[in-house]
């Protein structure tokens, strides 16, 4: 399956906006023999602006990744038919249906082509110290169902370029802390820093083993939060930068001790 061209020409766009924001820092890479194979791509979650920092650091490494979007994404005027048309998959969390979506999405990847980035917190962290939640076991599952090799991900810093913001907006004035927060990391340059980790070591586990895509899933987060402890050495408690619009009342299992 070949990365559609309004895809190519999108992800062009974003790394001239994720440069325009702030500096990029790449460290890691997806071993060659996996390139161009069945591969997820599984990142913590820090802010609005981490899947656009994503998108940039995988074209810096070559590699196009799809992406598993909340169905209302899908389905609004405009946007939806574009992001559908760019190979996104649709996965609705809250529905009986999310089953078959990871099936579609295992089917899709078998087929070859772009990989799939996904969140296995299915959310923006909201732990004080911004370390990831526990998250679900659908990405492990997905790993385990198709025999699909895990690439963990870390990002570090593109919560400081754009706020939490509101969980719902309903006029342009609720877009302010979005623009505010975007117009003063420009000025600033914040630092972007995406590091991409080994193959996560599922081979001894299996999709039929009771309790195995639990063991999967905790294997994963806890090498996305490895790889996240070298990139905020100088933060280690909590996050140097202080959103006021983000609320603290999540809490990480995974916080190294």
């Amino acid at each position: 399956m070949s990365t559609p061209l309004f895809w190519r020409v999108l992800m062009a766009i974003d790394r001239g906006f994720v440069a325009l924001t702030g500096r990029l820092e790449v460290s890691g890479d997806v071993p060659q023999e996996l390139l161009g194979k069945p591969l997820l791509l599984a990142s913590n979650h820090i802010g609005n602006l981490d899947p656009f920092v994503l998108i940039a650091a995988c074209r810096k490494i070559g590699i196009n990744p799809r992406f598993m979007l909340a169905g209302g994404l899908l389905d609004a005027p405009i946007m939806g038919p574009a992001l559908k048309a760019c190979g996104h998959l649709r996965v609705d969390r809250r529905s009986a249906n999310v089953g078959e979506a990871m099936h579609r999405a295992v089917e899709a990847l078998r087929k070859g082509g772009d990989p799939i980035a996904v969140y296995p917190e299915g959310k923006i962290t909201l732990d004080p110290g911004m370390w990831p939640e526990r998250g679900k076991t659908g990405v492990a599952r997905m790993a385990l169902g198709g025999g699909i090799p895990v690439i963990p991900i870390s990002q570090w810093g593109a919560h400081e370029a754009v706020y939490w913001g509101n969980l719902h907006v309903s006029g342009w004035r609720d877009f302010l802390p979005y623009l505010r927060s975007w117009l003063s990391a420009i000025r600033k340059r914040p630092t972007f820093k995406v590091h991409f980790g080994k193959p996560v070591e599922l081979s001894d586990l299996s999709a039929e083993t009771m309790g195995d895509a639990r063991r999967a899933h905790e294997r994963i987060m806890i090498a996305i939060t490895e790889g996240l402890v070298p990139l905020r050495l100088d933060e280690p408690d909590l996050p140097r930068f202080h959103d006021p619009t983000r609320p603290t009342t999540g809490s990480s299992p995974w916080r190294p001790a």
